[in-house]
């Protein structure tokens, strides 16, 4: 007779208040787990489908108390269609090229990195990370990741985006790209590339992470249209009515 282990408990932690990083003047709390073992990919599977993100071997979800202003949000890959915007920053952009790379930092991307925090982020936190937080960030990872290298022609590396392969698609982790190239909008553009890569590859979503509609830097995630939110427990159409307030 063979010997099965009982399966690991999963244990969830809430995190100490902290300063939100979205909206000023509120607290951020969190729960987290370990994403760990055989099953990890599985479990990451279910989280993320339930709301929470990736960071390392951690995942996370907001359990801010009175607060609901962090919204899971993902793009249904077959009904999505760009819009008039979105087909002209695919023209913009049609000559820079997009490439899977295996999750392995390299001082070519902390160098754009470094100066893509220097100009958006420079008060937050990663704008002080060596390369070494830099490569934990990238190559820490008990599941299936990968980084997207963007190039232009000449091999210049312009963006970058750390994507997880889930069972039902893909999760934009982080995404960082050449500041002075802002009116490119290389950010919205990795996702419209994502979007792309799914569909050609049978994934029905690409999650986006979190949308705040109160915080300039994350409200931009609901300019793709049709894209699901989560709501009470379940994924929804983005409705003109979310957009406007009234019906979240």
């Amino acid at each position: 007779m063979s010997y099965k282990s009982p399966r690991r408990p999963q244990f969830f932690y809430t995190t100490a208040p902290l300063p939100c990083p979205y909206v000023p003047g509120r607290t951020e709390r969190k729960v987290v787990t370990e994403i760990v073992g055989p099953e990890g990919d599985m479990l990451h599977d279910r989280l993320s489908r339930a709301g929470f993100r990736r960071s390392h071997n951690i995942a996370y979800a907001p359990v801010c108390p009175g607060c609901g202003a962090c919204v899971p949000i993902r793009i249904p890959v077959a009904r999505f269609t760009p819009d008039r915007t979105l087909r002209r920053l695919a023209r913009v952009n049609r000559s820079i090229i997009g490439r899977e790379m295996p999750a392995r930092a390299t001082a070519e991307q902390f160098h754009l990195f470094q100066r893509y925090q220097q100009a958006r982020h420079a008060e937050g936190d990663m704008a002080t990370m060596s390369f070494y937080d830099y490569r934990a960030m990238i190559e820490d990872t008990p599941i299936d990741t990968f980084v997207v290298e963007f190039r232009e022609p000449d091999g210049q590396l312009v963006g970058a985006c750390l994507t997880d392969r889930l069972g039902d698609g893909l999760s934009a982790v982080y995404s960082f790209f050449t500041p002075e190239l802002d009116r490119q909008s290389l950010g919205t553009w990795t996702v419209l590339w994502l979007v792309d890569h799914a569909r050609a590859s049978g994934q029905p979503f690409v999650y986006l992470g979190y949308w705040v509609p109160e915080s300039r830097k994350m409200a931009y995630k609901a300019r793709f249209r049709p894209s699901e939110i989560l709501a009470a427990g379940q994924w929804r159409d983005l409705s003109d009515a979310d957009l406007t307030g009234t019906a979240l």
